[in-house]
């Protein structure tokens, strides 16, 4: 088996630690497979168990694709039960994104469609090439967009989820920023760098802070306003659960009084 999921770790400054985890099924536009997909839950569940990691980066291998869909050579084959269990694990793959205690940026080198855009919608950034292609083309193949798939209205509104999946066109990145469905486009030269940029802001917050605005936004989306305070409430108190408020405020007020004595 040629394809397999990568990971490596990246030290930016003193207890910041970053993962990259990289998709490699780059013979077939890094298509999702069962085999792959497996590969991919178990990886994400063991990286979450580290306390010490600050953010991953996800994407695919080479320049081609972030990830092109899932198997269409194996979903042809399935039948009813078939169909249930292959589109379960996509669906565990994007869980395993959105509900990863840290952020994800997904760094979009090509093109990323089905479950590929499904992927990305379920990180919680996200930056493409300039040549990227996005589109949801199930209906084509007699089938219909589902599980993570659901993201979409939230992201860009009824109307062009609507346009989206129904239609199943594919779309350039610069639509995808315009709608709302990535953060940042950028030529393919400049992707790693954006991607350092995003990394490095979130350098300056602190790990347990970021994990908790994580589950906080994840479960504002599934809230009424006035719990969804509420649960705000109880994550601000949550983080004093911890030395890092009184650590860094108190870092933030000697920096403060510093630049005045400074200035």
């Amino acid at each position: 088996m040629t394809e397999k999921i990568h990971s490596h770790f990246e030290t930016l400054a003193p207890g910041v630690r970053i993962c990259h985890v990289t998709i490699d099924n780059a013979q077939r536009a890094n298509s999702l497979n069962s085999a792959l997909m497996q590969a991919f839950v178990a990886c994400l569940a063991e990286l979450a168990h580290d306390a010490e990691l600050h953010a991953l980066v996800l994407t695919g291998a080479g320049d081609r694709a972030f990830v092109g869909g899932a198997d269409i050579g194996e979903m042809s084959g399935l039948d009813v039960d078939g169909a249930r269990h292959f589109i379960t694990q996509v669906h565990r793959c994007c869980e395993a994104v959105r509900r990863f205690p840290t952020p994800v940026i997904a760094r979009i080198n090509g093109v990323a469609l089905g479950a590929g855009l499904e992927l990305a919608s379920a990180c919680d950034l996200r930056v493409a090439v300039d040549g990227a292609l996005f589109g949801m083309p199930e209906v084509h193949l007699g089938i219909p967009s589902v599980v993570e798939a659901a993201l979409l209205p939230h992201l860009i509104g009824w109307g062009r989820a609507r346009a989206m999946l129904l239609l199943g066109e594919n779309f350039d990145a610069t639509q995808a920023l315009q709608w709302g469905l990535i953060e940042r486009v950028v030529p393919a030269s400049e992707l790693d760098a954006a991607v350092a940029q995003w990394l490095a802001s979130m350098a300056k917050g602190g790990t347990q802070a970021l994990r908790i605005q994580k589950k906080l936004i994840n479960d504002w989306e599934n809230l009424p306003r006035d719990a969804a305070i509420e649960a705000g409430i109880d994550a601000f108190a949550s983080a004093y659960q911890g030395a890092e408020p009184a650590q860094r405020m108190k870092a933030f007020r000697a920096a403060r009084l510093a630049a005045k004595r400074g200035a």
